[in-house]
């Protein structure tokens, strides 16, 4: 008789555990109705425009972009290639010189150095901009730009 007692209390106590562990499985899951403010119905179009917008990067109009993707740019002779805060370059052909608007310079990532304004950038060196309003210019003594390679936003000026 103890026996089916003892047997009887733990399936009790084990019917009473799982239906609380159902019971708050049940009380996590959100009941939200398609369309309403918690589950809102958007057109293809917006999504397809949110998909391209990250996929493909944003232009910023003539001699200005963005993009997640390296983008090929020329910068010709005189011209400067300024990079917003957080883009990346990596000089491909020709010689650039850093330009800062500040005493600060850039970092070159491959080489774990700064490079002050005035010095020359490595070919085939990752350069972070950590700040805006700095870039890079042609050097004068050459005879053609600079051709780069661009992560971010920039403007060509």
């Amino acid at each position: 008789m103890k026996t089916k007692a003892i047997i009887g209390v733990i399936a009790l106590t084990l019917a009473v555990g799982a239906a609380n562990i159902v019971q708050s499985v049940y009380a996590d899951v959100q009941k939200t109705t398609p369309g309403g403010s918690e589950d809102p119905i958007v057109t293809k179009s917006y999504v397809d425009q949110k998909i391209d917008a990250i996929t493909n990067g944003q232009s910023g109009g003539e001699g200005a972009g963005v993009s997640s993707k390296l983008q090929v740019v020329t910068v010709p002779l005189g011209s400067t290639l300024l990079v917003e805060e957080g883009g990346e370059l990596i000089v491909r052909t020709g010689k650039a010189i850093a330009v800062s608007s500040d005493s600060n310079g850039l970092s070159d990532m491959t080489d774990g150095l700064d490079i002050a304004p005035g010095k020359p950038v490595g070919k085939n060196h990752l350069i972070l901009f950590p700040r805006a309003g700095r870039g890079v210019m042609a050097d004068p003594m050459q005879k053609n730009g600079l051709t780069v390679l661009v992560r971010g936003a920039y403007q060509l000026k």
